[in-house]
């Protein structure tokens, strides 16, 4: 069966992301296409207005302006926040939503809430530093223990952007429980050290339409393992 797919890139990233798993997407007969969201097309952009309301309503855009329906929404890391709040909005256009070792929206709260205080106030001084942008993490975070070859991390790492501060700290809307959402989520086995996976994400094991599905990769899967992405993929879409 021929399936839509809409791929997010995480945060840092554009569409460029995704280009290996695009192609093996649409080897298979798929549609596919990635989104590159404000702010992280380049550098010199003036992302003081853009915030997770502004990735939202983009996505979202995507969607409407085609008429786009039965998607299957990917996302990454930080575009979780993203994904999972345009499915809340749009039920009757995302079919299925993907999150790959991705962040989840809880009504309220921010993506920044998903750290420790002390931690969330030093990423909050670190963008107020760098003209309201997430700075972009060394190569050696980068490639630590995420199966990625030191020519893959600094590839990643060179065409990196500063991340729109402003995403981070504002908080998400949701009108529905997210437990009710029909979504899969990815678990990247070496990006979990000691197996430890956030809470929130342990409790949606719960519910009877999300599944959960691992990876032997890091957290840059599209890049490290992006032929068992797609197999992993077409089998949610079957």
């Amino acid at each position: 069966m021929r399936r839509q797919y809409i791929l997010v890139p995480g945060a840092w990233m554009g569409a460029w992301a995704w280009e290996p798993v695009i192609r093996g997407l649409r080897v298979l007969g798929h549609q596919a296409r990635a989104v590159t969201l404000s702010g992280l097309a380049g550098p010199e952009a003036d992302v003081s207005r853009v915030g997770l309301a502004t990735h939202v309503a983009e996505l979202a855009s995507v969607l409407e302006k085609d008429d786009l329906r039965d998607v299957i929404l990917v996302a990454h890391s930080y575009s979780g926040i993203v994904a999972g709040q345009v499915a809340d909005r749009l039920p009757d256009r995302v079919a299925h939503t993907v999150f790959v070792e991705a962040f989840l929206p809880h009504d309220g709260l921010s993506m920044l809430h998903a750290f420790p205080e002390r931690q969330r106030a030093a990423e909050l001084r670190l963008i107020a530093e760098n003209g309201g942008r997430w700075p972009v993490p060394d190569v050696t975070v980068v490639a630590d223990g995420q199966d990625l070859s030191p020519g893959q991390a600094a590839w990643l790492v060179e065409r990196f952007v500063g991340h729109p501060g402003h995403t981070l700290s504002e908080p998400a809307v949701l009108t529905r429980p997210l437990e009710q959402q029909r979504a899969t989520y990815v678990v990247c086995e070496k990006d979990h050290y000691g197996g430890r996976v956030a809470p929130d994400v342990t409790a949606l094991r719960r519910s009877p339409t999300w599944d959960f599905h691992t990876l032997d990769t890091g957290h840059w899967p599209m890049v490290s393992a992006p032929d068992r992405l797609v197999t992993l993929l077409t089998g949610v879409a079957a």
